[in-house]
């Protein structure tokens, strides 16, 4: 969508019912699906490694992110069993919390700190009014900065995963995640085109912070929007990213993701669909990747790739 298609899109959303929304992007997603095989969920361009790349360190084969954006209160309600689902197996991961949208509980957010996850801010309200313009997106971001300092978060991600890396300096951050390697399916779908972090520095080059692109698809693009009924698009990226020696960070929402073994409701699918791929990732990886959290890759990659910049691939998917 283009900037004024996107306006549109979103000044006409709440007036959809949710039914209908998630019919009109289920015929949108096929038709993406058709139009982007050759570069969704694998862009073959994506996998150039950064200028003077020494790898992962302990000689790791690549790094793994778990990512989670917490769209509603019921989201809300089901971290915990979620981030115990993630401690049984072994991993760690970051919760983006809209602090707008529903009641944020500061007793989660320090549940979740103490058990060595990670909070993320994820916008203020997810009605996607951020950039329509710089007066705007100034009042948002002076608010956004306020819950990045009360809940010493270092990390965010826009709602939607819309995007202005320019603008974005204005966020008081060390990362965001915005972006994503390939994703067509999205509102603004203007790839990173790369598996790789980035740095993006201020205009006058005197700061700036690292962009962590998602590269796995999206569970709700997966399971809701596109029926799927198994893990092997996952599987299938995971391994391309492995072999490529990238980054594999996945986005999932707890929202969808029904806590019990079934499916649940329409837009749901069942947690053992999760839960086995992460089975997947131990058992056939193990020892082989890199497992931190965001915050801590940030903190790598501008120790180490600082100066690499923007990539030049990544125009878009378009």
């Amino acid at each position: 969508m283009g900037p004024n298609t996107l306006k549109l899109f979103y000044r006409l959303k709440p007036l959809i019912p949710r039914r209908v929304q998630i019919g009109l992007r289920r015929i949108r997603a096929r038709v993406k699906l058709r139009t982007h095989k050759d570069v969704w969920p694998i862009d073959e361009n994506a996998a150039t490694p950064p200028k003077n790349w020494k790898g992962w360190p302990g000689g790791k084969q690549f790094a793994f992110i778990l990512t989670h954006d917490v769209d509603t209160a019921r989201g809300h309600e089901r971290c915990r069993s979620l981030m115990r689902l993630e401690q049984d197996l072994g991993f760690v991961s970051s919760f983006n919390f809209v602090p707008e949208r529903y009641t944020v509980s500061e007793e989660l957010r320090s549940y979740l700190n103490e058990n060595r996850f990670e909070v993320g801010v994820h916008g203020l309200r997810h009605d996607g009014k951020y950039f329509n313009s710089r007066e705007t997106w100034r009042e948002r971001a002076r608010e956004i900065n306020r819950y990045i300092r009360e809940w010493k978060s270092v990390g965010f991600r826009m709602p939607s995963v819309q995007h202005n890396l320019a603008w974005m300096h204005e966020l008081n951050m060390e990362y965001d995640s915005s972006t994503f390697d390939t994703d067509p399916f999205e509102p603004q779908p203007d790839g990173s085109g790369t598996i790789f972090p980035f740095w993006v520095p201020s205009a006058n080059g005197s700061s700036g912070y690292v962009e962590i692109p998602y590269t796995m698809p999206q569970d709700f693009t997966l399971f809701v929007l596109l029926k799927h009924d198994s893990f092997d698009v996952w599987r299938r990226k995971l391994d391309w990213i492995a072999g490529k020696g990238g980054v594999a960070l996945m986005l999932t929402h707890p929202d969808y993701l029904h806590p019990g073994d079934g499916r649940g409701g329409a837009e749901e699918y069942s947690g053992d669909l999760y839960s086995g791929f992460l089975k997947y990732v131990r058992n056939t990886y193990s020892g082989k990747y890199y497992h931190i959290l965001p915050r801590e890759l940030a903190e790598f990659w501008k120790e180490n790739y600082r100066n690499t910049g923007i990539p030049e691939a990544g125009s878009g998917t378009e």
